[in-house]
This record gives C-alpha cells, structure tokens and sequence, in this order.
C-alpha cells in the first residue's frame, strides 16, 4: 500500500510540474519567441547560400 502512495505522490508531483512548465511557456509566450529566434537562424543559413539559377 506504500508503494502506490508513494507512486500516486510522485505521478502527481510530476504532473504538476508539467502543467507549472507548460503554464509559464503559455503566459511569456516563449514558444512564439523560440520560433522567432529559429526562423531567424534558418534564414540566416539560407540567406548565405548561393541559389543555383537555372533559365
């Protein structure tokens, strides 16, 4: 009967810290500012290549 306290317990401690992590990624919108930020660098590494044009 222990063990499954203690696994209830920690499911649940668990489970609070993800919806925690997921509630402050909300509210400061960091996985817009994450995409922004990767956007900027894929471009930054296409911008450098060279395009091979063909006519």
């Amino acid at each position: 009967m222990k063990k499954l306290i203690k696994f209830i317990l920690s499911l649940i401690k668990v489970l609070l810290v993800a919806v925690v992590v997921l509630f402050v990624v909300y509210f400061w919108n960091l996985d817009q500012k994450v995409l922004g930020w990767a956007y900027k660098q894929v471009n930054a590494m296409f911008d450098r290549k060279k395009v091979d044009q063909v006519f």
